[in-house]
């Protein structure tokens, strides 16, 4: 009886007085203890007020409904499509609508749609894939900042695809602990290739300059980034150096130069098709013949047969790298080594000797800028010993 006065009195209603008695009705079919009948039409009274003309009715309705698992399905489910400021909170939230129509919502809803469902909790791996493919960029952002969103590798992937080259979204991936390795790497090329494009199109640097110091710092990145993984982390890095044709040898002179061993393992084991395992065993046997049949069969040329001789030798000397920054870092002395023997090496093409005297430089500079810290450090220390 009293939802057939309420749908009497409705139809001539003012709009806010609809709202609020319509937010009343929903919340009753919530939590009252209504008769079957009772629930029945007041169902379809709820119903019927999808068609009302104000959207601070159906507003009404999406609020109350949007967290709640009782929630009428079919009233949740038109909601969900009515005009965005009316569905963004049951998208958000609510637990009622199934994952193929969230996807079937990102591909054909707005970018507040998107931005809705990519803060969702419990966000699973497909409709964060549907996102990451066709999702805008604040989408993207709101999904990377989902700590409760699964992301497959191959989302990661396409978000810097698509969005790599904006600063938000390369700053909101990188501070992430489990980001992996061949992820974090696209985003650092992203980033050089912009600054790149940027000094070129400002005439500051011509385009093969700034391509070459692009160049050179992703290889440093790499390496540094190759100092912080491991395991699977480590082969899916090396697989991505490989698929985007960054395995070089000057790469893996430089892993092997500053003493990261396990870059330099992974990075043979990819290019020659033997199991880990296995090469490290020939390359840690302390002979010749194995690493440079290593080297053939990773398809290295002969002028770099000498350079990393003398590097895996010296680095055998010197033993391993004990911290993170240090497998980072060219190491000086093994790098004036390699320098000084391949510059009496007439094997040695002058390609590999501009590289070594690049790796001099660079290893030399750092070095200064160590030493200079460590100065200023002791000096503060000082300061702070006089002053206590």
């Amino acid at each position: 009886m009293i939802v057939r006065q309420f749908i009497s009195w409705i139809r001539t209603a003012p709009a806010g007085e609809r709202a609020e008695a319509t937010r009343s009705l929903a919340r009753a079919w919530l939590i009252s203890d209504l008769s079957e009948d009772d629930r029945i039409a007041a169902e379809g009274a709820l119903l019927m007020l999808l068609d009302d003309p104000s959207p601070l009715v159906r507003q009404a309705m999406a609020e109350v409904f949007a967290r709640s698992s009782e929630a009428p399905a079919a009233i949740v489910q038109a909601l969900s499509l009515d005009q965005t400021s009316i569905a963004l909170p049951i998208l958000e939230h609510s637990p009622l609508l199934i994952d193929a129509d969230l996807v079937d919502i990102v591909a054909t809803g707005n970018g507040e749609m998107q931005c809705a469902i990519a803060r969702r909790i419990n966000l699973p791996p497909s409709v964060s894939a549907a996102i990451a493919e066709v999702g805008s960029a604040a989408a993207a952002l709101e999904l990377i900042e989902n700590a409760y969103a699964e992301l497959a590798p191959f989302s990661w992937d396409r978000i810097v695809e698509r969005h790599g080259h904006l600063a938000a979204i390369r700053e909101s991936m990188l501070v992430l602990e489990g980001l992996p390795a061949a992820t974090r790497l696209a985003l650092v090329a992203k980033l050089s290739d912009t600054l790149a494009q940027f000094v070129v199109s400002r005439n500051w640097l011509s385009a093969d300059r700034a391509g070459r110091m692009a160049s050179e710092a992703r290889e440093r990145s790499t390496v540094n980034i190759a100092a912080r993984s491991g395991g699977e982390d480590m082969q899916g890095l090396v697989r991505h150096l490989r698929a985007t044709g960054q395995l070089t040898a000057g790469l893996i002179l430089r892993a092997l130069l500053s003493g990261n061993l396990e870059l330099f393992d992974s990075a043979l084991a990819e290019l020659s098709g033997l199991p880990l395992a296995r090469v490290s065993a020939l390359l840690h046997d302390r002979g010749g013949a194995s690493l440079q049949a290593l080297l053939i069969r990773a398809g290295f040329p002969e002028s770099t047969f000498a350079a990393f001789r003398v590097a895996l030798e010296v680095s055998h000397e010197t033993g391993y790298v004990d911290s993170l920054g240090g497998a980072a870092r060219l190491r000086r002395s093994m790098v004036e080594r390699v320098l000084t023997h391949c510059e009496t090496d007439r094997q040695a093409a002058e390609p590999l000797l501009i590289l070594l005297r690049r790796f001099a430089t660079e290893s030399a500079r750092e070095e200064a800028r160590m030493f200079c810290e460590e100065l200023v450090a002791e000096d503060a220390n000082g300061h702070d010993l006089i002053a206590a």
